[in-house]
């Protein structure tokens, strides 16, 4: 929105610019951007039309604004804040010392990319073979490769809505379609595998899945990823399947990947990394599962992306695939602590309506229907100096829910919600 002299509101046309007559009767040139649109773009028209419209995440908003800030309690960010393991960490210094500095093979470190087949065939009891394998920087390369690779014109893919906001801008900017189908909070954010079912249409390519959630840490039972992906495979229809939270589950259960809920791996690409599990995320090693031909084609991208994931990081994951999950445990248990306690709290809150998440580190709760809650988020953090992240940076189903994050002490987690309850009992809605 921007205001007349007069005080009046009026909305801005969508990345479009406005101008401002005051400035401009001062002598001066001023324009009025909205705030996902940075100025620089409309200025430089150098900038090809897939880059200029990437939108500003809303989430580095929020961190941005707090960074401005003094005593600002984070619940906004999506990383562990534990220590990476201690044999982890041994072993990238001696990759080090050893001089395990250059350049690997295009696909990886031979002895990561065996680690990884073998870690994965045992856990989903189904072979897989190095070839099955792509080392990336991060789960975002690989789904960035993935979906740069596939994604066109005449093309739609269809993904969870709320979702994290890679995926659609990705898909974008390489000319195809989104197709969100929404979820709900009274169902706990799962997905209805008919409605995936039902919007499969002649232009359907890929469907993207995330499970846990990030935003919502909603765990996809089996019985869902057994019916999308085999209806897919019946379709024609590719299965993208980010599981980067694949060992993040809070309760008991089997993680229902794609990898073992599907016969052969023609038709699926399964995304994952050490960063959420290990805590490694400035390490940044992901990779990618696939069919060796899927993983040929991605290679060759791969090569004019990265080229190869960094080297040392790479003997790291070695030892902490083959290390045991002791340290995981632990982690494990501190992160069902905290949900539990979160989910209490957010209970509590005035105007909140919370469920249980099952995985990852994060709740999504809603506030009361057509409440703008990025306007509140930034009014909480401005007077409260707590930190969320507001929903609709996450698809445009849910612009009155908040991402908290609880990858944050029980001491902070306590403390943001002394600071969060009184304010919310204030507001009126």
């Amino acid at each position: 929105m921007t205001t007349s002299r007069e005080g009046a509101s009026r909305p801005l046309r969508p990345g479009r610019p406005t101008r401002d007559r005051s400035a401009e009767q001062r002598g001066e040139l001023a324009v009025a951007y909205p705030d996902d649109i940075d100025p620089d773009d409309e200025r430089e028209p150098v900038w090809s039309p897939s880059i200029r419209a990437l939108p500003i995440p809303g989430i580095r908003k929020m961190v941005n604004m707090a960074a401005e800030m003094d005593d600002v309690i984070h619940l906004s960010i999506g990383q562990p804040d534990f220590p990476m393991p201690e044999h982890v960490v041994e072993a990238h210094i001696q990759a080090l010392r050893d001089g395990k500095t250059g350049y690997t093979m295009d696909a990886g470190l031979p002895q990561m990319l065996e680690a990884v087949a073998e870690y994965y065939s045992h856990r989903y009891d189904r072979p897989l073979e190095p070839e099955n394998v792509l080392i990336t920087t991060g789960a975002t390369e690989a789904m960035y490769l993935a979906i740069a690779a596939t994604a066109a014109p005449g093309r739609q893919f269809l993904i969870p809505d709320p979702t994290f906001p890679l995926y659609a801008p990705l898909i974008r900017m390489n000319g195809a379609e989104v197709k969100p189908i929404p979820t709900r909070a009274e169902h706990g954010h799962q997905i209805d595998p008919q409605e995936v079912i039902d919007n499969i249409g002649m232009r359907t390519f890929g469907i993207i899945l995330n499970s846990p959630s990030n935003p919502t840490g909603t765990v996809y039972p089996r019985e869902t990823i057994e019916a999308i992906v085999q209806e897919a495979a019946y379709r024609g229809v590719y299965v993208f399947s980010d599981e980067v939270y694949d060992h993040l589950l809070l309760d008991e259960m089997e993680y229902p990947s794609v990898l073992r809920c599907t016969s052969d791996l023609d038709h699926v690409m399964a995304v994952s990394s050490l960063s959420k599990t290990f805590s490694m995320a400035g390490l940044r090693i992901g990779w990618l599962i696939s069919s060796q031909g899927a993983i040929k084609k991605l290679q060759r991208f791969h090569i004019f992306t990265t080229t190869v994931a960094n080297t040392p990081a790479q003997w790291a994951g070695v030892a902490a695939l083959k290390g045991g999950m002791a340290c995981v445990d632990e982690m494990l248990e501190a992160y069902r602590q905290r949900r539990d306690r979160i989910v209490e709290l957010v209970s509590k809150t005035p105007h909140l309506t919370s469920y249980r998440p099952q995985g990852a580190f994060y709740i999504f709760p809603s506030l009361p229907p057509n409440t703008d809650a990025t306007n509140l988020a930034t009014r909480m953090l401005k007077e409260t100096g707590v930190c969320v992240v507001p929903g609709d940076a996450f698809g445009d189903s849910c612009p009155n829910s908040l991402r908290i994050s609880y990858a944050a002490s029980m001491d902070d987690i306590e403390r943001a919600f002394e600071r969060i309850i009184p304010w919310m009992e204030k507001q009126g809605f």
